[in-house]
């Protein structure tokens, strides 16, 4: 199984887009899978529900700092702009608002999350986002020589 399949089926199974993408690389990141749950839980809808960020693209770049340590604060943030543009690049966006949006989907900002359904997860496209997030997070390391 890939990253991007395991990443998403971490969020059909119920963890949401940040946790989802954190999850497909706990084997490489030195931290409990507790803690990497803990970490992305306040990143999913777009940052606690405020629709901002996409948490698949919020979950790879904690990833990646994570996984490249070594650089400094303006390589990492490179880093960063280099996911999240690979990942607007494929998906017209990374605003978790503006993706839901142009799935149909009203992105409601409320503080309360929806409950998992069949139909929840039927007319959402965050399924997909959080295997495109995690397979760009997936090229770079390799890029990067961190994973083969």
């Amino acid at each position: 199984m890939t990253r991007a399949e395991l990443a998403k089926n971490n969020f059909l199974g119920g963890y949401n887009c940040s946790q989802s993408v954190l999850l497909a690389f706990a084997d490489l990141l030195e931290v409990p899978e507790e803690t990497l749950k803990a970490v992305g839980l306040p990143m999913g809808g777009g940052m606690g529900r405020l629709r901002q960020t996409c948490g698949g693209v919020s979950g790879a770049v904690i990833c990646a700092g994570l996984l490249f340590p070594e650089l400094s604060k303006s390589e990492m943030y490179a880093l960063v702009q280099e996911i999240a543009r690979r990942f607007q690049e494929k998906n017209g966006s990374y605003n978790c608002g503006e993706l839901l949006s142009g799935a149909g989907v009203k992105a409601d900002a409320s503080a309360k999350a929806e409950e998992r359904t069949t139909a929840y997860y039927k007319k959402r496209p965050c399924g997909d986002l959080v295997a495109d997030a995690a397979e760009i997070l997936e090229a770079v390391c390799k890029e990067r020589g961190r994973i083969v």
